[in-house]
């Protein structure tokens, strides 16, 4: 790796140099003839232009107006020819994801080996599971897809790779259910959907830069095909209750018994903590449907958005709209468990917050999970319909915890569990608990689903909300530098690890050894929240604005290319495109929504609209160009896809 010294803008100071560099080098216009052209000649010998050979020619003016070409071409494009000095947040960008490459490299130098396979060991259980092997690196297909590289997705490709061969292989004896391997058909065989979730992660974004390649549409149809009740060998599902049957589930259907010690976190490793071996000592029952399991609809959407097939919308649809319904009769209160027979409460004694990782979750951490998998079955649906019902969801869930806050001394607390005696569990609205612990995330995907500004009240500090609401100019420098730092942090200590396969014991050996940053630059290129897949998620990604690369026909910004999003609203995006190449041009295909779901409807650009309705469009950036453009936007329009602009 390049040293800090030499390959981190770590100052605004020398962004600003190298702006005014750029911002100093000739800029060329569209429409500017070439040297070459200037002094060709007719078939008579005479100049094009009447003048005699000896004659200078003048060099003609640039054309710096916004030009706009609609009618006969396949797509609107825009032409941006004024010059823009190359802004400092460009610059950023643009290292950013090339540092990105950086920190793929030096995590790959260290800890994979020639098979892909990553050098640590194979465990079955919640500590150190499979999940935990890739869940520090799942960032990477969307490193990519943001702009990044194209060695990012294949290094991440052979490592997911990799380590599907490396977990199926590995057999653990004394668990029953891993007896033929951690992974079968390349999936957990049955497991709770918090560490599914984010051991898959990785693997649905990686559809956002290849949904071409055979093997993943394969294997996402078969994911999904556990859950739909098609796969004799994974019964999942109740169709007639609409319910997913255990917390735990998989390749080989649902746990209908209580799990032992060591399949709840494998078994015991020379060092480990004791109190791995008595967390869920108390657990009675895993029966019954669980909020979690709302995370599988991620497979039937993956798998829609790929082939189309309406039968993964109608199972997602009737799945969640179970949901939706028995949430209703609870009083907007999100049930923990769900009987076998359909009921609120029905393994839990008729208790709706009763079960492991619910609203009173008996083991010892005290994990409340129950907004981790709504906001990913209630989003899916959400972005298949345009239903903003699937957003009340949520919002009511939030409403509900807040009609019980107290303040205390100034702090405002609401609770995170529910038991026998009511709600309990107080904490502040701006700080950490053990239970709902991604909260926060959950009301910013409230807010930016629906763009009703009531829900800003209860955003608490969210800078970069705030940013788009017109504070802090300077907050797209600050986050995009403080990526940077996450990954010089994440770099040193991948340089600093002396540690050896299996150790530390409790823990994954690269757990934080990711050197890859993009949350920043889903942020601000994207105007989109990071769709997590550790803590929270992993969602789909709700974005406003997605970029493709028209000359190599792949994901992302194209090179040199910089954006911001500076506005939303519930009808347009506000958005600045800059190319801070002062040499070449550049072209960048511009989406309306991660999946195309979103149709922009009119452009506002240089003062001129067009009228555009459709999920996308080109802008044409001249040599050192940029401009700020208002895309119209009718939301949840189109049904949501993984194919590239030009195969839609």
């Amino acid at each position: 790796m390049t040293s800090r010294a030499t390959s981190l803008p770590r100052r605004p100071e020398r962004l600003a140099l190298l702006a005014a560099l750029l911002a100093s080098a000739p800029v060329a216009a569209v429409g500017q003839a070439s040297p070459e052209a200037t002094t060709a000649r007719t078939a008579a010998g005479t100049r094009a232009d009447g003048l005699e050979g000896s004659t200078a020619l003048r060099p003609a003016t640039p054309d710096r107006k916004v030009a706009i070409v609609q009618a006969s071409a396949p797509k609107t494009r825009i032409d941006i020819n004024a010059p823009m000095a190359a802004p400092d947040w460009a610059l950023a960008e643009r290292t950013l994801l090339a540092m990105n490459a950086e920190g793929v490299r030096a995590f790959v130098a260290k800890y994979v080996d020639d098979r892909g396979w990553l050098k640590g060991p194979t465990h079955w259980g919640i500590a150190d599971g499979p999940d935990d092997a890739v869940e520090p690196i799942r960032n990477w297909p969307l490193a990519h897809m943001l702009g990044g590289p194209d060695m990012i997705v294949d290094q991440w490709r052979r490592i997911y790779e990799g380590h599907l061969d490396q977990f199926s292989q590995a057999k653990i004896p004394e668990v029953a259910m891993a007896n033929d391997g951690i992974y079968q058909r390349e999936f957990s065989p049955s497991f709770d959907w918090e560490h599914i979730g984010e051991g898959i992660s990785g693997y649905l974004f990686y559809g956002l830069s290849r949904p071409d390649d055979d093997s993943y549409r394969v294997r996402m149809q078969r994911f999904a095909e556990f859950y739909t009740g098609e796969d004799p060998e994974a019964q999942n599902y109740d169709p007639v209750h609409h319910i997913i049957k255990s917390l735990w589930n998989g390749s080989k259907g649902p746990t209908m018994r209580l799990p032992t010690v060591d399949e709840w976190d494998g078994p015991g490793v020379p060092g480990q903590s004791p109190l791995r071996r008595t967390r869920f000592a108390q657990v009675t029952s895993i029966t019954g449907d669980h909020p979690l399991n709302l995370g599988a609809t991620n497979m039937a959407m993956t798998a829609y958005m790929l082939t189309g097939d309406q039968k993964y919308r109608a199972w997602l649809l009737e799945y969640v709209n179970a949901w939706r319904d028995r949430t209703a009769q609870n009083g907007g209160n999100i049930p923990s468990n769900i009987g076998l027979d359909g009921t609120l409460g029905g393994e839990t004694g008729g208790k709706w917050y009763g079960g492991v990782f619910g609203w009173s979750s008996v083991d010892t951490g005290q994990r409340n999970y129950v907004l981790r998998g709504p906001p990913e079955g209630f989003g899916n649906a959400l972005m298949l319909t345009g239903d903003q019902g699937y957003t009340q969801v949520l919002r009511r869930q939030i409403d509900n915890l807040y009609a019980q806050k107290k303040v205390e001394n100034g702090v405002t607390k609401i609770p995170i569990y529910y038991g026998d005696k009511g709600w309990y569990g107080y904490f502040d609205v701006n700080g950490k608990s053990p239970g709902l612990g991604n909260r926060r995330l959950v009301e910013a995907d409230v807010y930016l689903w629906s763009m009703n500004p009531t829900d800003l009240a209860k955003l608490g500090h969210n800078p970069w909300i705030q940013y788009l609401q017109g504070a802090d100019p300077g907050y797209p420098m600050k986050a995009l530098q403080a990526a940077m730092e996450q990954i010089r942090n994440g770099a040193e200590r991948i340089r600093n690890d002396d540690s050896t396969i299996g150790y530390p014991p409790d823990a994954t050996r690269w757990e934080e050894m990711n050197a890859v940053s993009t949350t920043a630059l889903i942020n601000l290129t994207m105007g989109a929240n990071d769709p997590g897949g550790s803590g929270h998620g992993p969602e789909m990604l709700h974005a406003n604005l997605r970029y493709f690369d028209p000359a190599l026909r792949r994901a992302g910004l194209p090179a040199d290319v910089g954006a911001l999003v500076t506005g939303i609203s519930a009808t347009s995006v506000t958005v600045i495109l800059v190319n801070t190449n002062p040499v070449a041009p550049r072209t960048v295909t511009v989406q309306t929504g991660a999946y195309a779901e979103h149709q922009a409807t009119t452009i506002t650009v240089g003062g001129r609209t067009a009228t555009v309705n459709a999920p996308n469009f080109d802008v044409r950036l001249a040599p050192g160009a940029g401009e700020t453009l208002t895309i119209g936007i009718k939301r949840y329009a189109h049904q949501p896809t993984l194919r590239f602009p030009w195969e839609q």
